[in-house]
């Protein structure tokens, strides 16, 4: 039997040169945790379909490895997951929308660049109606629970996807951030998760939220297994014109993220905290978020990095005010449906008055309500929002050039992962504490890297570091120095896998 648990890319390609076991084997092996895991025994509900193709797809990689002696790609015999926000042919997509359920007939564009990089598509993951949420609610896969604490909840949109790679049900995973959605469950879940600038990877093939915010990026368990994806994801794509950044961010340097990869930049950067968007400091809940991300902050000092305490005047205005969802969001998924090309007969009309959408969604309702936008120039407040959003990102960069900063640091996430109970009742219908906004309307990467657990329940906590437009490589390169220094990345212990799972699927 495979031992699956925290696997690695390199480690994967080092078993496969070796013999120690093949592809198939390996997402026979995944196969069976996903039964184990998914379908069984704790029933996370991260995963709404494994492939039907994904045995021979592996079978054909090892045929060529074979025969010619030598990978396909990159990312040969990696098995993937992919959130169901990702058209993947002959694969059932739905948007995590129940009246959206279709089998598409061609790949997303980074899905076939992950294809023709070698990998398999081992399933998909499950997602709120259409990215609309922190959490994982869902018409078509209800709720995924968190691997750390079944009581608890993953965070969204990206939750399959959180759940899955964290539960080692596939080596990495794909998800998609608006306002916050690959951070949020890479926080809750113990994981590296990127938000690279818009543009630099194509949502051509993917269901949007808010169009001028949407990316995809990499979920994983390794900051090294992140890069190597990204190598990959990104590229200009005449189908996503917003790729366009490709060509304004030029090539990583060594013409590669994971190329570079040490602790030396940690040691010599400078950091900026801002300390106004920890969490509340009489809420236990936010406390114990704020000591693990405070202890991480010391342990970083202690490297020879610099860490200087900042502040952004009126930040809370300019969050709220920058926020487009109510302006846009229905207008860019009304165009998306419009356009199908499978899907017929439905509408963000039809969904909402039928109320098929997750009854959890308060986000997914208002876009809806009476006195919704059809049109984002129905908003009088949109060329406004639009400027904030400018002023935002002026005001942001200027700080960081008074402070000669690489970074600006906080916690991902106030509060660690909520109670499933907590999400689908009331207690965020107006707010949920997440940062992660802050990056997502000033349209700048960011990532959320895993740095301990809190003390008493033993959720996960994640630091979020945001950079400058383009700046990936530098966020990878300083994740990489926090990931080296605190090694707080541990998977969930179930008592079902105490024992082997049976035999992989053969």
């Amino acid at each position: 039997m495979i031992a699956i648990d925290e696997l690695t890319i390199d480690q994967v390609h080092d078993a496969f040169k070796s013999g120690a076991y093949t592809c198939r084997e390996l997402v026979g092996a995944y196969i069976a945790r996903i039964k184990a895991l998914d379908q069984q025994g704790p029933c996370l509900n991260a995963i709404t379909v494994i492939s039907s193709s994904c045995l021979d797809e592996a079978n054909a990689l090892d045929e060529h490895l074979k025969e010619h002696g030598s990978f396909i790609g990159p990312l040969h015999g990696v098995p993937v997951i992919v959130k169901d926000q990702c058209d993947t042919k002959d694969v059932p997509t739905a948007y995590g929308n129940i009246c959206c359920l279709h089998t598409p007939k061609k790949d997303a564009t980074l899905v076939k660049k992950l294809r023709d990089a070698g990998a398999v598509i081992l399933a998909k993951s499950t997602m709120p109606d259409f990215a609309a949420s922190f959490n994982s609610a869902s018409s078509l896969s209800g709720i995924t629970l968190n691997p750390y604490k079944t009581i608890r909840e993953t965070g969204g949109s990206s939750a399959g996807t959180g759940a899955a790679i964290a539960a080692n049900m596939g080596l990495i995973g794909v998800g998609e951030d608006t306002g916050g959605s690959i951070r949020v469950p890479a926080s809750f879940c113990n994981l590296v998760g990127l938000r690279p600038t818009v543009g630099m990877i194509s949502r051509a093939g993917l269901s949007p939220l808010v169009k001028t915010q949407d990316t995809p990026g990499p979920m994983t368990r390794t900051v090294r297994d992140a890069a190597l994806m990204l190598d990959i994801m990104v590229g200009y794509d005449t189908k996503d014109p917003y790729t366009a950044s490709v060509k304004v961010a030029g090539p990583p340097r060594g013409g590669s993220y994971a190329s570079n990869l040490s602790d030396v930049p940690l040691t010599k950067c400078r950091i900026g905290v801002l300390n106004s968007v920890f969490g509340r400091e009489h809420s236990a809940e936010c406390n114990s978020v704020n000591d693990v991300v405070r202890e991480s902050l010391s342990r970083i000092a202690t490297t020879g990095a610099t860490l200087i305490d900042i502040d952004i005047p009126d930040i809370d205005y300019y969050i709220n005010l920058s926020s487009t969802y109510f302006s846009r969001s229905r207008f860019d998924i009304q165009n998306f449906l419009e356009a199908h090309p499978i899907i017929k007969d439905v509408s963000f009309e039809s969904i909402h008055s039928s109320k098929k959408y997750h009854q959890a969604l308060p986000l997914f309702e208002d876009m809806g309500a009476p006195k919704s936008f059809k049109h984002p120039y129905e908003d009088p407040d949109y060329a406004k929002r639009l400027e904030v959003q400018q002023d935002f990102q002026r005001l942001i960069i200027g700080v960081m050039a008074v402070h000669n900063l690489d970074v600006i640091a906080f916690p991902s996430v106030q509060i660690p992962a909520p109670f499933v109970s907590d999400v689908v009742g009331t207690r965020f219908r107006h707010h949920f504490p997440t940062n992660t906004s802050i990056a997502s309307q000033l349209h700048h990467p960011a990532i959320s890297i895993p740095v301990g657990f809190t003390e008493k329940s033993g959720l996960p906590v994640g630091l979020e570091f945001v950079g400058l437009p383009y700046s990936e490589q530098k966020l990878l390169e300083l994740a990489y120095g926090v990931e080296s220094l605190m090694k707080a990345r541990k998977a969930p212990v179930f008592e079902c896998l105490e024992n082997e799972i049976g035999e992989s699927d053969n």
